[in-house]
Parts: structure tokens; C-alpha cells; sequence
């Protein structure tokens, strides 16, 4: 079994009276597909974004490769090798593929105003270091082509790559991805699950959100069900659907002893 990287203690957050996440505890092992499903109002989306630094935890505790990173800011915890994606495409449209590219790979290191405005060695190293490794990011998820194109041009399935690969840029150690395959088609979605598996071969761990049930069975390792903030069940991903707690989250009780999700 791999080591744990990402380990979730109690992790709570609330809204006035409601418990949006409630005392939740999951773990993320080193190189590991975690796939996180649920009906909608889970809680989902809420606890990527207590992971992530979007918003900050009631309480429960938050710890990355040993270290307690709780609330700390997004900016800070992609520089320290954790990164996420939002539901809907974060592209600047008006900026090219590869300008967006290079936007993410400063999320992990940029040389500082000083440096950049007065275009030091340090700067210009980093420039050069960061234009090999977007090439090799655009090339290696076959954008190249489309380097030169403005983002909003893209169709909206190269546009979810093209998040993906801003993310990477940044040279993470997990990847979050939120809804990834959201309004793509079968074979959009296809590309997508291929892509992961890729990203996954080079070392990275990913947790990925998801409605796509047969996305999300053809891509995880285990998949966590989640309903109303809390954690329904975990396991491998047939397990994990095949569970009537599960049905009953998506189906009803009604339906639970006669459907399979």
C-alpha cells in the first residue's frame, strides 16, 4: 500500500446552523486516484475547497505529507505541491494556450517583482526553465498544435484540458480536479480519463470529483461516497456503488433494495 500523502481529521465547516461538511476523515495515498462522488449538496465541492484554501475549516485538521497546512491560502499550498481545478473552465479566453500555461507554472515559483522588472539572471533562468517545461506539458497532452490560439477559441473539452494542464504547470504533487468531465461527451470524457491516468504514470496523485459514474468507474482506485457532509462509504469503486447506503443517497430509500447505481 503507498504512503499516505494527504490525510483529512475531522474536517468540519459550517454555514450559520448548517453543517455543510461534518467531522469528515479520508486519506489520499502517494500516487493514488481518489475519486470523491454524491447527490448533489454532499458536500462534495466543499471539502475540496477546505482542502485547497478556498475557505477555511470550522475545524479538523488538514495534513500533506506529515505537515498540518490548515487554511492556508491557495497560493501557498500550490507552491507547496497542491493544486485544484474548479468546476467551470478557469482559461483566461483572451490570453493564448500557451500564455495560460505559463500563468500556472508561476503558481509554483515566480522570481519576484524586483527580479522580473529588472530582468536578472535569476529571472531570465526561470523564464527559460518554465518555456521548456510548458512545451513539454502542451506537447505531452498533444495542445502544441493550439499553443498559439487564444483559449477561448478552444472547444470547450480542450479548454478542460487546457486547466488541467495550468495545473500542472505548477508542478504539484496532488492534483484536484472538480467536475472534470462536466458537459463533455462520451468520448470527450474518454480523453479526459486517459489524460488523468497519464498524469497519474508520472507521479502525481490526483482526487477527482465527479457526476460521471462511468468515468469515475473506469478512472479511480477507490471512490469515497459522500452525502449531507458526511462520508457514506469508502472502497473500491464497484464496492462503493453496489453499497445500499450509496443508492439510497442518489435513488431514495424506495428504490434501494432494487436498483444498482
Amino acid at each position: 500500500m503507498s504512503n499516505t500523502l494527504l490525510k483529512i481529521e475531522n474536517l468540519s465547516r459550517h454555514f450559520g446552523g448548517l453543517a455543510a461538511v461534518s467531522e469528515l476523515n479520508f486519506h489520499v495515498g502517494e500516487h493514488e486516484i481518489l475519486g470523491i462522488i454524491g447527490p448533489n449538496g454532499a458536500g462534495k465541492t466543499t471539502a475540496i475547497n477546505l482542502v485547497s484554501g478556498v475557505i477555511r475549516p470550522s475545524g479538523g485538521r488538514v495534513l500533506f505529507d506529515g505537515e498540518d497546512i490548515t487554511g492556508l491560502l491557495p497560493h501557498v499550498l500550490a507552491r507547496k505541491g497542491l493544486v485544484r481545478t474548479f468546476q467551470s473552465t478557469t482559461v483566461y479566453g483572451s490570453q493564448t494556450v500557451y500564455e495560460n500555461a505559463v500563468r500556472g507554472a508561476y503558481l509554483g515559483l515566480y522570481p519576484g517583482f524586483v527580479a522580473a522588472f529588472f530582468n536578472t539572471r535569476r529571472a531570465r533562468r526561470l523564464r527559460e526553465d518554465t518555456a521548456r517545461r510548458v512545451g513539454e506539458l502542451l506537447d505531452w497532452l498533444n495542445l502544441s498544435e493550439v499553443a498559439h490560439l487564444q483559449a477561448g477559441s478552444l472547444p470547450y473539452g480542450y479548454q478542460k484540458t487546457l486547466g488541467m494542464v495550468i495545473s500542472l504547470a505548477a508542478q504539484p504533487r496532488i492534483v484536484m480536479l472538480d467536475e472534470p468531465v462536466a458537459g463533455l461527451s462520451a468520448e470527450e470524457a474518454d480523453h479526459v480519463r486517459d489524460t488523468i491516468l497519464k498524469i497519474r504514470a508520472r507521479g502525481i496523485t490526483v482526487i477527482v470529483i465527479d457526476h460521471n459514474i462511468r468515468f469515475m468507474k473506469g478512472l479511480c482506485d477507490r471512490v469515497m461516497a459522500m452525502n449531507q457532509g458526511h462520508e457514506l462509504t469508502t472502497g473500491a469503486p464497484l464496492d462503493v456503488l453496489a453499497n445500499p447506503k450509496v443508492i439510497e443517497a442518489y435513488l431514495g430509500r424506495g428504490h434501494a433494495a432494487a436498483h444498482r447505481i
